[in-house]
């Protein structure tokens, strides 16, 4: 018997008042599988990840996540309910969204002593070990002021971690960061997704999801046009759309000599 889909969206659509932003998105993403979505900004990408967080509401279709139904044609979970499975969803942002009073440790252990009711010295030695396994174990007494971008996403990570989500969402995780930065963040990442951790992924790092996607959304005008494995959509796409997307992305890479 085949388990059920992580994450499973039925004909979503999604408008911000005269603008549809999403026109009936279909995406299924099964247990321990990387879908990366990719496609020219203002196609849709990161409200349909919001969408999956319960960030934003979509006034037609159907989201399930983690066995729970989200939302139904704009009836969404009651507050109670929704913060219940956020705990399993796990989100970074663009921004990092660190609180700046807090120390570095104190940021990862918030969420496990607020929400998970878990006590201090347990939520501290959790956030001990993420922020070794982000590479950081020993900036945890330090203030996010003094991070790098690089340092700060690798923090937001830990953080969403610290909940022990069963799924982790990602919102162009490297856009706000400067070329050397987003390295160390794409590492964390890969490494996520070889222990098994379920992931959808908004990027532009096309090399990420060349060597990371287990499958390649591409959305164009709140659609998705088409979807596959990287070596089909990078090599042989379907589409023309998706052909001039990757033509323009991959420019400056043809380019090297």
């Amino acid at each position: 018997m085949t388990a059920p889909a992580m994450i499973k969206i039925s004909q979503l659509h999604k408008s911000f008042g005269s603008n549809q932003v999403l026109k009936g998105i279909d995406l299924e993403v099964d247990l321990s599988q990387v879908v990366v979505v990719i496609g020219p900004s203002g196609s849709g990408k990161s409200t349909l990840l919001r969408c999956c967080n319960g960030l934003e509401i979509a006034q037609q279709g159907v989201i399930d996540i983690c066995g729970q139904r989200l939302t139904d044609n704009g009836a969404m979970l009651a507050e109670k309910d929704l913060n219940r499975l956020r705990t399993q969803v796990g989100m970074v942002f663009q921004s990092f969204n660190l609180f700046p009073h807090l120390s570095v440790l104190h940021n990862v252990t918030i969420g496990p002593r607020t929400l998970r009711g878990m006590g201090a010295a347990q939520s501290e030695q959790l956030g001990e070990a993420l922020l070794a396994k982000v590479g950081l174990a020993e900036k945890s007494s330090a203030m996010p002021a003094s991070l790098s971008g690089g340092q700060k996403q690798r923090v937001a990570i830990a953080r969403a971690l610290a909940m022990e989500p069963k799924v982790m969402l990602f919102d162009e995780p490297t856009s706000a960061l400067d070329p050397e930065l987003v390295g160390e963040v794409l590492q964390v990442m890969k490494l996520l997704a070889k222990e098994g951790m379920t992931m959808m992924v908004v990027t532009h790092e096309m090399s990420f999801a060349k060597e990371v996607a287990d499958t390649v959304v591409v959305m164009d005008g709140g659609r998705i046009i088409e979807a596959g494995v990287p070596e089909v959509i990078f090599k042989n796409p379907k589409e023309a759309r998706t052909r001039l997307f990757l033509q323009a992305i991959l420019k400056d890479e043809t380019q090297t000599p």
